[in-house]
């Protein structure tokens, strides 16, 4: 008999995209579960623009974990720029083939949300989603359930998922005093209207079929264009222009400045002119500047508890993993729920996989960040080669969605 059955009860803390997945995944293998979340506001207009592997969107579309109308941007091509040496115009490097399936990072988790919350399928458990309902502790019960604490009470439940963020306080119930481990570099995230791009035709052309990374000496950026959630941030055709720029902090940070004018006069000192100009269109609304940083727990579950997400482990953003990573977790939670016949089992085969999963993108995080931040190449020299192997190297041998084929070029 498989773990999971209408009987058992799971209870999931944290209500963002790990946290919505996982209670899918649990309603999906026949449990009943609750989400507590500490907001009381809806979550759909934080963070910006993410990438899925196109294979994963399919599987999470055909499994029932997202909606198929959720609107993406898929690309297939990866385009390297920088600035030309002595100038401001753009000189590109090379092209690699590296399908993404762009998405908004709001859109992704209303899908995730309305899936938590229907139930639908045959066999599928209930779900609660308890917003305004931060967690004050989690124990273990004397019969081995873990008993979860808010201001309205306890439960006890056979498992809880925490799905808290980088930030985890579940985390410390695994592995305590682990926290992240800052990369010494930042990254600065924007999302602005295509109206940006207005004067830039060459550009959004580029845009509409491919990914841009530009180099410059300490750093790096990536432009994508990204479905809009036609509300808050409305943009030409339906699409924003999402970007993560990464280099080093300023010689005078201030925790409480506006982010925007910072990254601006980077990308004016080392982007070419256009993409500058782009740049500038942000503002204190649609910058954010978050410190980089990885973390991994030695292993990421032990019965009654198991954590997704980056609750279980940070890998730097270079990876494009931080959803994906979440995605996978709660697969892989409905797959062995409903393959093992004890909940004991499930988190013990849970733990291999995903423990061993999150080393390996911390491990690759770290290896990108030296060479695109840390140690970066002389990007004016190179050429479609010189980036390929250049990439090889990084790669190491590691596979990875997006770089799968370093050296396979592709034509204009």
């Amino acid at each position: 008999m498989a773990a999971a059955t209408t009987a058992l009860r799971i209870g999931v803390i944290g209500g963002s995209i790990a946290g919505c997945a996982a209670a899918v995944a649990g309603s999906r293998a026949g449990a009943d579960v609750t989400v507590y979340e500490r907001s009381g506001a809806e979550l759909q207009d934080r963070g910006f623009g993410i990438v899925i592997p196109p294979p994963l969107h399919r599987e999470l579309v055909a499994s029932g974990y997202l909606d198929a109308r959720m609107e993406t941007a898929p690309v297939a091509t990866r385009v390297w720029l920088t600035r030309e040496p002595g100038g401001r115009s753009t000189r590109e490097l090379a092209r690699q083939s590296s399908p993404v399936t762009p998405c908004n990072w709001g859109l992704l988790w209303r899908s995730l949300r309305a899936s938590a919350g229907a139930g639908a399928s045959a066999g599928a458990g209930a779900v609660r989603y308890l917003r305004g309902e931060p967690v004050t502790s989690v124990g273990e019960g004397p019969d081995g359930r873990a008993v979860v604490t808010t201001a309205r009470g306890s439960e006890p439940y056979d498992i809880v998922v925490g799905a808290d963020g980088h930030a985890s306080h579940t985390r410390q119930l695994l592995a305590p005093g682990l926290t992240p481990e800052p990369a010494g570099y930042l990254v600065w995230r924007g999302a602005i209207p295509l109206s940006a791009l207005a004067d830039h035709p060459r550009e959004l052309e580029l845009l509409r079929g491919a990914w841009v990374t530009i180099g410059f000496p300490g750093g790096h950026g990536i432009f994508y264009l990204i479905p809009g959630t036609g509300d808050r941030h409305p943009g030409a055709g339906g699409r924003l222009l999402a970007y993560a720029i990464y280099g080093r902090p300023p010689a005078s940070p201030d925790a409480d400045a506006d982010p925007g004018p910072y990254v601006r006069e980077l990308a004016k000192e080392h982007f070419p002119a256009a993409w500058a100009e782009i740049v500038g269109h942000g503002t204190h609304r649609t910058t954010a500047c978050h410190p980089v940083a990885d973390v991994q727990v030695p292993r990421a579950a032990r019965a009654p508890l198991l954590l997704a997400g980056d609750a279980a482990g940070v890998s730097r953003p270079h990876t494009a993993s931080g959803a994906v990573k979440a995605l996978q977790d709660a697969l892989c939670l409905e797959r062995v729920l409903r393959d093992e016949p004890t909940v004991g089992a499930a988190l013990e085969r849970y733990a291999d996989e995903r423990t061993a999963a999150g080393a390996h993108l911390v491990e690759l995080g770290r290896r990108m960040g030296r060479a695109q931040v840390e140690e970066t190449p002389d990007w004016a020299a190179m050429g479609q080669e010189e980036v390929d192997v250049w990439f090889r190297g990084v790669l190491a041998g590691t596979r990875h969605y997006m770089y799968e084929q370093p050296g396979a070029g592709v034509t204009a």
